[in-house]
């Protein structure tokens, strides 16, 4: 079946950079990204894995406080941490008006609300419930670090800031792990192969944090969004799944946590 086609193309003529520049310009929003976030994910592997005991009775905590104890202070160090970690998408969207195109060549626009939306909650569906099952195999193989998807105190804006953090999340992983990443490597002249190892093996390396059931789940993930980014030529509805899914695992871990006996917790 032939793909979608990807969404009309701007009134703007596109203008397409030299090859070095385009280079440059992943390899630098990489670096203030997700790149950077698998090299700190990989030392933290390093040192849970050199760390006397198993991975599992570690713990990886995601939305944690940051001023335990003060809500107020605690809000705003969530909000800006929210907010910063969504400027490489910006810097993302600055090079592709640069090109004449914007983020509309990704498919990262509202032209198709109710498809994305269902095609994400599709896709959402089938990977959390087999994911919840890979995770816990992989913790209790001792593959896996405990993950503590929030530690947030008990107050108003707890599940407003993590529906916010899935979202932040899945911006930022989709449009430019999947989407930019993919289209700077085509123009870079890779493989369809080579194009799909790479943004999955990124993928999996910035989950590496959570240890190797972590890196080969996401990696797995990886496979599976670049396929449907192909077949569908639009982010939008991987961004529905992956937000999805990390509010799924968020709010879900804040309100069982604790309550059932199938869920970890440190």
């Amino acid at each position: 079946m032939q793909a979608e086609a990807g969404p009309g193309a701007d009134s703007l003529p596109e203008r397409r950079p030299s090859r070095t520049t385009l280079r440059n310009e992943t390899l630098l929003v990489l670096a203030l990204s997700l790149g950077a976030s698998a090299v700190s994910a990989l030392i933290s592997f390093v040192g849970s894995v050199t760390k006397p005991g198993g991975l599992k009775d570690q713990a990886a905590t995601l939305n944690a406080s940051a001023a335990p104890g003060r809500p107020w202070l605690d809000l705003a160090w969530q909000l800006f941490g929210i907010t910063t970690a969504l400027v490489p998408v910006a810097l993302v969207a600055h090079f592709l008006l640069r090109e004449g195109v914007g983020l509309r060549v990704l498919g990262f626009d509202r032209t198709r609300p109710w498809s994305d939306l269902r095609r994400g909650a599709a896709v959402a569906a089938v990977i959390g419930s087999s994911g919840i099952a890979f995770y816990l195999a992989m913790r209790g193989l001792g593959f896996n670090l405990t993950v503590v998807p929030e530690a947030l105190p008990e107050v108003w804006w707890k599940y407003p800031v993590l529906i916010l953090s899935a979202l932040q999340n899945s911006i930022v992983e989709e449009v430019i792990v999947l989407a930019y990443l993919l289209r700077r490597l085509d123009q870079l002249g890779w493989s369809p192969g080579a194009v799909m190892a790479g943004s999955s093996l990124l993928r999996g390396s910035y989950h590496l944090y959570q240890g190797i059931g972590g890196f080969v789940g996401n990696m797995v993930m990886g496979v599976v969004f670049v396929y449907l980014y192909r077949r569908w030529g639009r982010v939008g509805p991987l961004v529905v799944a992956h937000t999805l899914l990390d509010v799924g695992a968020f709010v879900g871990y804040a309100v069982l946590a604790g309550r059932v006996d199938w869920l970890p917790t440190a």
